[in-house]
């Protein structure tokens, strides 16, 4: 069994809405390589306990979808992520490359609990917003895994980061981008206000390094190829 280093400290990371995330994995596979005398431990909870924890000490840092902050917590923005529509295998909607906002809020939709998962339903609420008309909900769910089911089952439509839709590909998910629009899905990296250790400043600034990388081209993902 291998000795940890001298001076060798910990990193209790929490996080909460992950879902699949590509940059997550990037930047664990980075702090593994550039700092393995620190041990990361990783935490999965909601954000009202993520905050807690950090409040309490029980966590160091966290990374959430939600970017509330208050007087003892920063939310500072690190990555985002494409936003695109997850379709049934047999809708009609796949007639369209890219499908207008109006015509997909026709179809009943698979939301985001808005408690369960407050960062990403707020941020998915701001781009429903843009239109007059109110979704048809048919369901609203608490992890990416339902969601895709229920979309693969035909209950209706969601909207989620593109790397989950693509995920469950071989479920009879397709992604569909939205026409004449780009949203993102933003990631928060959350920690105390309190002063920062020496490897949680290296590992905030290992995230935004993550950040600063190209993610991927989302036209490509959702090319007519990946049907």
């Amino acid at each position: 069994m291998s000795t940890r280093a001298p001076g060798a400290s910990r990193l209790r990371l929490v996080i909460s809405e992950a879902g699949a995330q590509p940059p997550l994995a990037r930047l664990l596979a980075i702090q593994r390589t550039e700092e393995p005398d620190v041990k990361l431990s990783l935490s999965e909870t909601s954000l009202g306990r993520q905050v807690e924890g950090l409040l309490t000490g029980l966590y160091d840092v966290g990374l959430a979808t939600s970017g509330e902050q208050s007087s003892r917590v920063t939310a500072e923005p690190i990555w985002q992520e494409p936003l695109a529509l997850a379709v049934p295998a047999r809708s009609p909607l796949l007639t369209y490359t890219h499908v207008p906002l109006p015509e997909a809020l026709r179809y009943p939709m698979v939301l985001w609990h808005p408690t369960a998962c407050a960062g990403i339903h707020r941020q998915v609420g701001r781009v429903l917003d843009d239109v007059t008309e109110p979704p048809i909900v048919a369901e609203r769910v608490t992890s990416s895994e339902l969601m895709m089911t229920l979309v693969a089952a035909g209950y209706g439509i969601g909207l989620a980061p593109a790397a989950q839709i693509v995920a469950y590909r071989p479920l009879g998910v397709v992604l569909r981008p939205l026409a004449g629009l780009s949203p993102q899905l933003i990631t928060y990296l959350l920690r105390p206000r309190a002063e920062a250790s020496d490897s949680l400043s290296r590992f905030a600034r290992r995230a935004m390094r993550v950040g600063s990388m190209r993610l991927g081209d989302l036209d490509e993902a959702s090319s007519p190829d990946s049907r």
